[in-house]
């Protein structure tokens, strides 16, 4: 196969298609307790190094489900979240491990270029609060966290690397500055950062789209997109006023509808299809939205009812 185009011209020349959810996916597999590194019940991401073939196969479920990127079991790898299992002086290993298993699933595939997305969630903390144990940690330690994880994720093998679910703009920018300071020291790959909004369009502290986006459109990110919390329906008009500034590209990945709590259980409820008529409508009136793909509550018949979507839009 000729080389793989650049992550960034792929996405110029067609919206590309993001994986569905991670852990509910993980839970399919009815782990125990033993089934994680040193018996840490919960540790998902350390499955790398004990059931490495689950991980793989939920990979490649998104890939034949239509992917065009699956992004690495990582969300919880920053140095600050392995320190809370004992990992954290191994956060470039493990993090280079997670890249490297999503890179050797997606060379199985040669019908097209995929990508793999190095995930990089929060980290637990809220510097911008005030709260007497979520927001006292310095920021110097929050940026480090990142920028080992990044490390780890690039020298993997990642293509682009995505700050994801943010919850305090503060982090966003630290992790941002955390990767740029990772890629002096490794490479230049694609950066997208994500923001996680409420049904009102607002951040967990306050803080609104427009906001978040002016304060870290110029920082030398690729892409700006929203992710989790809610369904597509509710991020409509933060998408609209994203897509009206005709600056960043946009990547748009929803959960499958708002949380609906059943037994004290977060539960999914939108079909595939509804989803897939949403986000049709969102890749069809904002020409911006480059990316779309499926957080919580989504599964491969998610993705591949969204594959059908952006084939039928070309």
């Amino acid at each position: 196969m000729a080389q793989k185009k650049n992550f960034l011209d792929a996405m110029q020349e067609r919206i590309l298609l993001f994986d569905g959810a991670m852990g509910t996916e993980i839970q399919r597999f009815n782990p125990k307790p033993e089934d994680f590194p040193d018996g840490k019940d919960g540790f998902n991401d350390g499955l790398i190094l004990t059931h490495p073939e689950w991980i793989k196969k939920i990979h490649r479920n998104y890939l034949e489900a239509g992917a065009d990127c699956i992004e690495t079991n990582s969300f919880g790898s920053n140095k600050l979240k392995l320190d809370e299992y004992g990992y954290g002086d191994k956060t470039v290993e493990i993090n280079r491990k997670i890249a490297e298993l999503a890179s050797d699933v997606v060379s199985e595939f040669s019908d097209k270029p995929r990508y793999v997305i190095g995930s990089m969630g929060p980290t637990g903390f809220l510097p911008s609060s005030n709260d007497p144990d979520l927001g006292q940690i310095s920021l110097d330690e929050i940026k480090k966290a990142y920028e080992l994880q990044a490390e780890g994720l690039i020298l993997g093998g990642s293509d682009a690397l995505l700050i994801e679910t943010s919850q305090d703009i503060l982090e966003v920018k630290l992790a941002i500055e955390g990767a740029q300071e990772a890629m002096k020291k490794t490479k230049k790959v694609p950066l997208i950062a994500n923001v996680t909004l409420d049904q009102y369009g607002k951040m967990l502290l306050g803080t609104n789209v427009q906001a978040a986006y002016t304060t870290v459109s110029d920082m030398g990110i690729d892409v700006f997109g929203l992710n989790c919390s809610t369904g597509p329906i509710e991020m409509t008009s933060s998408v609209r006023w994203l897509d009206e500034q005709n600056e960043l590209n946009l990547l748009v990945v929803p959960n499958a509808g708002m949380p609906e709590n059943e037994g004290g259980q977060a539960v999914y409820k939108m079909t595939p299809e509804k989803m897939a008529d949403a986000l049709h409508d969102f890749i069809s009136k904002y020409k911006k939205v480059r990316i779309i793909g499926g957080c919580c509550g989504t599964n491969p018949s998610h993705i591949a009812a969204l594959r059908k979507v952006i084939d039928s839009t070309k």
